[in-house]
């Protein structure tokens, strides 16, 4: 078990090292894309399935109530959290549509979407971005492995250097709550 242990550490230092090597002025241009938002008004809404869904559930309780410091309470959503709202939009819609029906109703012009997909081709999260674009939203993806097709619909992909699921989740909550410190420094 003791082997196990240092290969799942050692395995997680190494993905936290490439992703520091690459990956510091995505996370910078994002955390600002983040404040910008807050700083006008907007809001921020979140969406992800299973890991990628408590990950959305997790930052949207940082800006709500607060990370390190008191601060103001801010706008931030998780698409995830209403169960009246996913049930009825999957069984009216379908559950590709759970997420792009609740941004058509929430998002506003200003506002950003941060879809988290470790594959970066979740259909339903795809399908929030592309709906969040048309509305004059910005979009901010958390992926990993190659991208996927995020890279196509969001002005910013953060894509962990990756194939490893559980590696790319642990960078995912990481990178967020690294936005969160932003946020709380900007506030």
């Amino acid at each position: 078990m003791l082997a196990m242990i240092e290969k799942e550490l050692l395995a997680h230092k190494e993905t936290i090292n490439r992703t520091i090597e690459v990956m510091i002025p995505q996370i910078e241009e994002a955390s600002q894309m983040v404040i910008t938002t807050l700083q006008k008004g907007n809001k921020i809404l979140l969406c992800g399935n299973g890991g990628s869904a408590s990950d959305a559930q997790h930052i949207s309780a940082e800006l709500t109530g607060r990370y390190k410091t008191e601060r103001k309470g801010l706008a931030g959503i998780a698409l995830t959290t209403d169960t009246s709202a996913l049930t009825a939009i999957a069984n009216d819609y379908g559950y590709h549509r759970i997420f792009d029906r609740q941004v058509e109703a929430l998002a506003r012009e200003g506002d950003l979407l941060i879809g988290i997909s470790t594959s970066g081709n979740s259909a339903n999260v795809l399908s929030a971005l592309e709906v969040a674009k048309e509305l004059g939203c910005k979009t901010i993806g958390f992926s990993g492995r190659s991208g996927g097709a995020m890279s196509e619909v969001c002005d910013i992909n953060l894509i962990i250097p990756s194939n490893d699921t559980p590696r790319i989740q642990e960078m995912h909550i990481l990178i967020g709550h690294i936005v969160c410190q932003a946020v709380d420094d900007a506030f």
